[in-house]
């Protein structure tokens, strides 16, 4: 297993569609990095363009830094539906290092997903873990934090940043 560098943004690559992954084991070893990386910087979520892979692949896990590691690795996921209450809540992105900005999105999912050995899963996700595997989900679409904002704000944080000030 190896530690990833990880893409930060404006690398065009953040903004690129990914095409399907596959359950191999290639897909499988480098889902294996992106958890190590994911650890390591320290996350609870990464995509697998975050690290110059662009396959519909993300890992998570929303309660290790709270001592209970809950790794997953979706393939392909497809959010099936989504609640109409939302819920708004700061979010950071490790392609944005620094930057925590508030974002609103459904508080509930059902999701769809291969798991690495090939399978189909299901399940609904409630909470961080929905807002998280949305947060991801976005990247395997091409979008980052800054697609959820509204263009003033946007254009606020991202001169910021760029910038390197605080925002």
């Amino acid at each position: 297993m190896a530690i990833l560098p990880i893409l930060r943004w404006p690398d065009p690559r953040l903004a690129t569609p990914c095409d399907p992954a596959t359950p191999d084991d290639a897909t499988r070893a480098l889902a294996q990095d992106i958890l190590e990386t994911m650890y390591a910087a320290p996350g609870r979520g990464l995509a697998a363009p975050q690290v110059g892979a662009l396959i519909r692949l993300f890992v998570m896990d929303v309660t290790w830094k709270e001592g209970t590691p809950a790794p997953r690795i979706l393939l392909n996921p497809e959010i099936l539906w989504s609640s109409a209450t939302t819920a708004t809540g700061p979010e950071g992105c490790l392609s944005i290092p620094g930057l925590t900005t508030d974002i609103t999105r459904p508080a509930e999912i059902h999701l769809r997903w291969t798991d690495p050995e090939g399978s189909s899963r299901e399940e609904t996700l409630t909470g961080f873990a929905a807002i998280c595997a949305q947060h991801e989900i976005d990247h395997l679409d091409g979008l980052i934090t800054f697609d959820r904002l509204p263009p003033a704000r946007r254009a606020a944080l991202e001169a910021a940043y760029l910038a390197g000030l605080p925002a």
